[in-house]
């Protein structure tokens, strides 16, 4: 058995995933890849870092996405990313210990992309919170939209029967599925900032999942309706976590590194295990840490 392994760029990965997808007997993604398939004579597996190792007998699967394909899958990305009516869903939270996880959808109509675009709205990541304060109402008042709050206990009730790609996936259909009912429809353009596989978000969401959503990395950069997503999830995730504080008159860090650790040991030191899940996502290791 031979092994080649070839450095491509997210465009070529995506175009090679295309052209083989339906001839793969199987298909995985282990962790640090975007997918393996299995050919009856190849395994092809593509690593987020961008190297792709192919391993068997087979060798016409060797050659590169060409300029042509890359150029037209960009192209295409482009065009779509300027084509409104559009809609996008994104979610928030799932790295923070504390807090809930919040999921957005939003459909940007041609109107309301001029006034959003006036504001500079962009990857909720990317702004501040009193930015986002003040964008969220203003994406409410313009777009159609759906936003799902799930609360540290509902998140560990659902936790303990499905992972977090699960809950994800069924989050993001619920969150569509609300947004047809107040659109009526959905536009061509409709994007999920993608954290799995299509195939495998489908498994998860089920067969009445909505249909078809684009799929797409980083998509909040690009599509101003996944942007918006982002911001309305934020927003969400932000009123939940004053709500939080105001109610257990504590202030709780975000993320889940040592200063949430000092915060969890905090907290602990006046209340029990039980209401601790009330305010944080118990499988995540800090439960560990701070239950030393």
């Amino acid at each position: 058995m031979s092994t080649v392994v070839k450095k491509y760029d997210k465009a070529q990965i995506d175009a090679l995933y295309q052209r083989i997808r339906s001839q793969a007997q199987r298909e995985t993604h282990p962790q640090y890849t975007w997918w393996q398939l299995k050919l009856p004579e190849t395994t092809i597996t593509a690593y987020t870092s961008g190297k792709v190792v192919f391993q068997g007998q087979e060798t016409s699967w060797l050659e590169e996405a060409s300029p042509a394909e890359t150029r037209s899958e960009d192209t295409r990305s482009r065009t779509a990313a300027d084509t409104f009516p559009q809609a996008g869903s994104d979610e928030v939270g799932t790295g923070d210990y504390f807090g809930p996880m919040t999921v957005a959808a939003c459909l940007v109509s041609e109107e309301a992309a001029g006034q959003l675009q006036k504001m500079e709205i962009t990857d909720s990541k990317k702004m501040t919170n009193a930015a986002i304060r003040k964008a969220g109402p203003v994406i409410r008042r313009l777009c159609p939209h759906s936003i799902l709050v799930v609360s540290p206990e509902k998140y560990n009730e659902v936790h303990l029967h499905h992972n977090i790609v699960d809950m994800k996936a069924r989050l993001h259909d619920q969150a569509w599925k609300h947004l047809v009912k107040k659109a009526g429809r959905l536009p061509e353009v409709s994007v999920v900032d993608q954290f799995v596989q299509e195939k495998s978000y489908y498994k998860y969401a089920g067969p009445d999942a909505v249909r078809p959503l684009r799929f797409e990395t980083k998509a909040e950069s690009r599509y101003l309706a996944v942007a918006a997503a982002s911001v309305l999830a934020r927003e969400a995730f932000l009123k939940y976590w004053d709500d939080m504080e105001d109610r257990w008159q504590m202030h709780f860090q975000k993320g889940a590194g040592p200063a949430v650790d000092k915060c969890g040991r905090l907290f602990l030191e006046t209340h029990s295990r039980e209401e601790l899940g009330k305010v944080a996502k118990l499988h995540f290791r800090n439960t560990e840490k701070i239950s030393r």
